[in-house]
């Protein structure tokens, strides 16, 4: 359903019983809201909650900011390098933290559970530093605080991730291949039983919306919003960050340094897991997602 949130039009699903608590899902980069699981959201509506996934401004159904450019990545880090303040991205990961506020007031939710993905982690930050109201309980996953002098990827996987940034597939084929390209190298390990699930995965999103042209100026949002240890320093939510072991696009350590600069934060690290969520780590997820919001 396209509900109207800070302004703007958001595709957003609702599931489960409106009387559960309400666990807000925020995607990352590139994310439409179809890459969360249907398995793992099925998951955490059997544990109890009334689940709410969107697409994030620029991707999938919701508004785009059609023909604003963006930026490239590369010329922009040099920029912010020595004009930290001067803003160069046509919105930052502050807009899109009071994008999610608007979905619950759409919905009429007064607070929520925060469970935010990679740059979906980083916009739960924000939200719960800037809204603490309306945070009941935190869980950025797989994400970072993006301060300076934090390991990053390794020089094949940077690669990657500018390529994903900057690349304009002409055909939902040639978006299915770039997609399969990039979640090959930042996915959690596991052959060909592995490669199938991303593909699967991978083709619904493409087949939902084909829209190269969001993920660059996501890319410019979050490196505009730059170092987000100002935020996670005044998170007042029970937190617990989440990270895969294997990651090999924001090595675990990034998640460690969100957990070291929100007061009582918890680290849980999950051995196998990627920059994904696999189907054989859902039941992991949600026992841990269960038990910091309901204690159960």
């Amino acid at each position: 359903m396209q509900l109207t949130a800070n302004g703007i039009s958001l595709e957003v699903e609702d599931h489960g019983d409106r009387n559960d608590p309400a666990l807000l899902l925020i995607m990352g980069f590139s994310g439409q809201l179809s890459l969360w699981p249907d398995a793992f959201v099925d998951g955490l509506v059997d544990r109890g909650f009334r689940v709410i996934r969107f697409d994030n401004r620029d991707i999938g159904l919701s508004d785009k900011l059609h023909g604003v450019k963006a930026p490239h990545p590369i010329w922009q880090l040099l920029v912010k390098r020595f004009f930290p303040g001067r803003r160069l991205a046509p919105y930052r990961l502050t807009d899109m933290a009071a994008d999610a506020v608007g979905v619950l007031d759409a919905l009429e939710i007064a607070r929520a559970h925060v469970l935010g993905v990679s740059m979906g982690g980083m916009i739960s930050q924000i939200l719960a530093a800037d809204y603490p109201e309306r945070v009941s309980t935190l869980m950025p996953v797989m994400t970072s605080t993006n301060a300076p002098g934090l390991p990053g990827p390794d020089s094949e996987v940077r690669k990657a991730l500018i390529k994903a940034a900057r690349n304009r597939p002409e055909t939902a084929e040639e978006a299915l291949e770039s997609g399969m390209n990039f979640f090959t190298v930042i996915g959690s390990p596991g052959g060909e039983e592995r490669r199938a699930e991303i593909e699967e995965l991978i083709r619904k999103n493409v087949e939902r919306s084909f829209y190269p042209e969001g993920p660059s100026r996501q890319m410019a949002a979050i490196i505009d919003t730059g170092n987000l240890r100002p935020w996670a320093s005044r998170v007042q939510a029970d937190t617990v960050v989440i990270h895969g072991a294997d990651d090999p696009l924001i090595p675990y350590a990034c998640g460690e340094d969100v957990a070291a600069h929100i007061d009582g934060a918890r680290f849980a690290l999950i051995d196998g897991m990627g920059h994904d969520l696999p189907q054989d780590k859902h039941a992991q997820l949600t026992d841990t997602v269960a038990e910091h919001c309901l204690g159960r």
